[in-house]
């Protein structure tokens, strides 16, 4: 079934979507990059800095960032912060990180006000595919490799509201389930 990239929006917590772990794409085809492309459109519109495919409904290993070089964030630092424009991430791996684990407040375009402190390595390494389906592999610390590592966790159907501090996850409880009935009500 083809995918209409016109047609997707940015899917909202308690999607099923959202919770699936998605599938490996066998071949990086014109639809996957038009898929990218309305990704991309749509993460700017929403001033976010990465999204994945399950957040428009899609079962696909493909994320797109655009961490944006400005309060300290850089991308010629060694290792980068910060992404030169969007960049697609199609079947992501991540590395297995080296470093502990540091606390960071995250937001997540599926989880509209919500914000919570998430704990996660501060660098990692990944290899996916481009657009043209060429392998690479680059590392990142800071916020790049933070979201990096929240955009891989919706390709596993996983959540921020899932590894957030405890803390944090009751200060949010009520929003999430006002969005939990807001989807009741739809």
């Amino acid at each position: 079934m083809a995918v209409d990239a016109s047609r997707l929006t940015i899917v909202h917590y308690p999607d099923p979507a959202l919770r699936r772990v998605a599938r490996p794409i066998p071949e990086v085809t014109d639809e996957v990059g038009e898929v990218a492309a309305r990704m991309i459109d749509l993460m700017h519109e929403a001033e976010g800095i990465g999204l994945a495919a399950p957040q428009v409904g899609l079962s696909w290993r493909l994320f797109v960032a655009d961490v944006p070089a400005d309060e300290g964030r850089s991308p010629t630092t060694d290792p980068p912060t910060a992404t030169d424009g969007a960049i697609v991430y199609i079947n992501p791996v991540l590395s297995e990180p080296r470093d502990g684990i540091e606390p960071y407040e995250e937001g997540c375009l599926s989880l509209p006000d919500i914000r919570g402190e998430v704990f996660r390595p501060p660098a990692i390494t990944i290899t996916a595919l481009d657009v043209h389906g060429r392998r690479f592999t680059h590392s990142a610390s800071g916020l790049l490799a933070r979201c990096w590592q929240h955009e891989m966790d919706h390709l596993d159907g996983v959540l921020i509201i899932d590894r957030m501090s405890q803390s944090s996850r009751m200060k949010v409880r009520a929003l999430v389930r006002d969005l939990e009935r807001q989807a009741d009500h739809r």
